[in-house]
């Protein structure tokens, strides 16, 4: 592991309120302890990164939108712990607008996670109601991220 992976490493647990990790890889092994706050912190289970073919999965299953109220708007929520992105780059249009028509497959925003760019489609036909965060905000796992109303 080279330093600048350890500097990033320590960042990404800086950035997820991680107290401590530790990873051993054959005669490599490094724990990172963050300074105690006085505040006690539940155990976290980190697990090992996907390959970009397993990652295809764990998003669809993990931007599982969120019914509510029974009615035919749904939150997408995050697949993903990472920074929310509107667009492409930063000098770049939104993908989608509030009042917007989307369709299946179509690119909704990027989650960017240890340095790579995830762009999040919808499954659904139907049109944005609202976003629930803003551009550049962190965002963790499950989190929602937009109102889409539904259409048949």
């Amino acid at each position: 592991m080279e330093l600048k992976d350890i500097k990033q490493l320590i960042q990404i647990v800086d950035a997820a309120n991680i107290a401590e990790i530790e990873i051993e890889h054959d005669d490599f092994k490094i724990k990172i302890k963050k300074q105690s706050s006085g505040i006690s912190l539940p155990a976290v289970e980190i697990q090992p990164p996907l390959a970009e073919a397993d990652l295809k999965p764990r998003i669809e299953a993990g931007a599982e939108p969120q019914r509510k109220n029974q009615s035919n708007v749904v939150e997408i929520t995050s697949p993903m712990v990472g920074t929310f992105y509107r667009a492409p780059a930063p000098d770049a249009a939104p993908y989608v607008q509030v009042g917007d028509l989307v369709e299946p497959g179509q690119v909704l925003f990027i989650i960017e996670a240890m340095k790579m760019m995830n762009e999040i489609e919808s499954e659904y036909r139907g049109r944005i109601v609202g976003f629930l965060v803003e551009n550049g905000e962190s965002v963790e796992y499950g989190q929602p991220l937009i109102r889409l109303e539904i259409m048949d």
